[in-house]
């Protein structure tokens, strides 16, 4: 069952519908972020798998563990909601969200579920030039001190009382920094991409989901700004470059319309229901 949180888009619906809307953003929210990751399940797919709890036939066991831990992670990203913010957000429950993202079992004890990676990581994207470039992540040393400094501004700006423009900045601000740092050894988009929302929900909003179809768009805009500012350490801090940050946050806010068209049906079947009553 999904929770329903309060959130002002919900205002004026009836309960049913209020629910309805609430799953679809869930469903919308996993098939989005498991799909910029690779995942092969449709949306259709992904509702079915999360609400049946069945397979579907000839697509990956693991496709459908990555739908359900996600859908899982959503429902304690609600419930961090309801703690703060007399409750920060802590490092501990990111391993606990971690957990629930990354669902295979530990194979490689240098490759930690529920905790910071052990051992340096990055990933090839293509410069302007054309060619390939490696981009280093954070030193593994340096991600407690980053990380702590992320938690806080995490803390800081879910305790703001966002408009809908403001709360997109602030999601693309903490969504930028967190996979920069990559703090895991794996799962970090999926992290970032549901951690960031909890200012967007606290403040009253429905999350920010990028649709899979702008992932060309993502993984790019990601590369370049990374690229541009390299590896952050505590001395850079988390965010050394603001002036790049534009590209990014020009995504995200195109990127709410999905949210808002969820919104704005839900709006026209309660709009139907009084017009028949």
């Amino acid at each position: 069952m999904t929770r329903t949180p309060s959130l002002q888009p919900l205002a004026g619906l009836d309960p049913d519908l209020q629910r309805s809307l609430m799953a679809g953003v869930r469903d919308l929210w996993t098939h989005g972020s498991t799909a910029l990751e690779g995942n092969t399940l449709t949306l259709g797919e992904t509702k079915f798998v999360i609400e049946e709890g069945l397979t579907v036939s000839g697509k990956p066991l693991k496709d459908h563990q990555e739908v359900v831990g996600h859908a899982r992670a959503i429902e304690l990203i609600y419930a961090l909601l309801d703690a703060l913010p007399a409750r920060p957000v802590a490092k501990e429950h990111l391993f606990e969200l971690h957990r629930a993202v990354q669902t295979g079992m530990v194979l490689d004890i240098y490759k930690p579920i529920g905790g910071w990676k052990l051992e340096p990581n990055g990933t090839y994207a293509i410069a302007p030039h054309g060619r390939q470039v490696f981009i280093d992540y954070t030193a593994p040393a340096d991600v407690p001190q980053l990380m702590n400094a992320w938690l806080a501004e995490l803390n800081r700006l879910a305790a703001e009382p966002l408009d809908e423009h403001s709360a997109i900045d602030a999601y693309a601000r903490l969504h930028l920094g967190f996979v920069h740092i990559h703090p895991f050894w794996d799962g970090n988009g999926r992290m970032a991409r549901l951690l960031a929302n909890l200012p967007v929900l606290r403040a009253g909003h429905l999350p920010v989901v990028i649709d899979a179809r702008e992932r060309k768009r993502y993984i790019e805009t990601l590369a370049t700004y990374q690229l541009a500012v390299g590896p952050v350490t505590p001395t850079t801090g988390v965010w050394p470059r603001p002036d790049l940050e534009a590209p990014f946050i020009a995504l995200c806010r195109d990127a709410y319309a999905a949210t808002r068209a969820l919104v704005a049906a839900a709006r026209a079947q309660q709009a139907a229901r009084r017009t028949k009553a």
